[in-house]
């Protein structure tokens, strides 16, 4: 039977500025996922695949790959965007030993 991840990191290319995401229940039937500051989370939807997306709803992110349908959200690239800003950032497990 394979778990879920309980954390992983967004890691930001330009600057290595890391948001920590911990398990927080499910969505769709995956597991989701919150950022520690509250802020935003990562879930997975029928529409959109893995993103992350604000309170309202509003969705901030996406795999650079594209859409991602896996059971978890994907280790790599991730693109960023809100207003005129977007940067990338490398999605990275967190060792559970650490």
């Amino acid at each position: 039977m394979t778990t879920a991840l309980s954390a992983f990191a967004f890691v930001r290319h330009t600057d290595g500025l890391r948001h920590l995401f911990t398990r927080d229940g499910e969505h769709h039937g995956r597991p989701a996922y919150r950022r520690t500051d509250g802020a935003v989370r990562c879930v997975w939807s029928p529409a959109e695949g893995w993103h992350c997306a604000i309170g309202d709803g509003l969705v901030t992110a996406y795999p650079l790959d594209g859409r991602a349908d896996g059971p978890e959200p994907p280790t790599g690239v991730w693109r960023s965007f809100k207003d005129d800003r977007s940067y990338l950032y490398d999605l990275r497990v967190l060792d559970p030993e650490a």
